[in-house]
């Protein structure tokens, strides 16, 4: 940005589920805030056979990924928008040995900052307690990845007028509501304004799942926004 200064800035993201040749954005609050936590379990671990000669965590660590889930459906108000979602679970033991450690990792949502400090507030005195009440200790990392995406209002409509030119207005539309993805896009709109926006993949599976197919019949809709939405911000061309 030094090098290359600019006024504006404009990006876009596939979107399975999102007809090819359609568009999606919207002003404000667009994509979340990404949080992320680890959270590690140390107790004795021990013989399959003989649990009661130690103080295993697997089943602590069981008992605290349920229990984090009512970080969002118990203790933040239900007018945030806010996910936990743990996403890994590993430990030492085997077959026939009861782990002495556990390690839950995963990622938490949302689009204010009171919010992202309550989740880490709450989820520290849940693992503290369900440390205590099974005999092990917990030590809980937490870090900000990822900033709140939050469009320009002006920069949304130009772009939803240019998506219109390009793709047509009945493939143009306002998403309902923001999404809980992130997206490092938003760091960008800590400098200058910009709007970023969804494209169409059609029918796949998910984001980030081994079945997601990229449909390369969408990349021409895509050069063509950018291209439209150019001519309309800088009118000379």
């Amino acid at each position: 940005m030094e090098r290359f200064p600019f006024a504006e800035i404009f990006g876009l993201h596939n979107a399975p589920g999102l007809g090819i040749g359609r568009f999606e954005t919207r002003a404000g609050p667009i994509m979340s805030a990404e949080d992320n936590f680890e959270i590690v379990l140390k107790g004795v671990g021990g013989h399959a056979a003989r649990p009661h000669a130690g103080n295993e965590v697997l089943v602590a660590a069981c008992a605290l990924v349920t229990n984090l889930q009512t970080i969002v459906s118990r203790r933040l108000s239900p007018a945030d928008i806010a996910v936990v979602s743990v996403t890994e679970l590993l430990t030492d033991g085997t077959r026939n040995a009861l782990p002495g450690q556990a390690r839950i990792l995963g990622d938490a949502r949302s689009f204010r900052p009171e919010v992202s400090a309550e989740i880490e507030r709450q989820m520290r005195v849940i693992a503290a307690g369900t440390a205590l009440a099974h005999n092990v200790s917990a030590d809980v990392g937490y870090t900000r990845e990822f900033v709140p995406l939050v469009n320009d209002a002006a920069l949304a409509d130009a772009m939803l007028k240019a998506a219109g030119t390009a793709l047509g207005e009945a493939n143009v539309a306002v998403a309902r509501e923001p999404m809980t993805g992130s997206e490092d896009f938003a760091r960008f709109l800590d400098h200058v304004p910009g709007c970023f926006a969804f494209v169409g993949n059609g029918d796949t599976a998910p984001l980030h799942n081994p079945g997601y197919d990229f449909d390369d019949a969408g990349l021409i809709h895509g050069a063509r926004l950018h291209a439209a939405i150019v001519r309309s911000r800088l009118p000379g061309l």
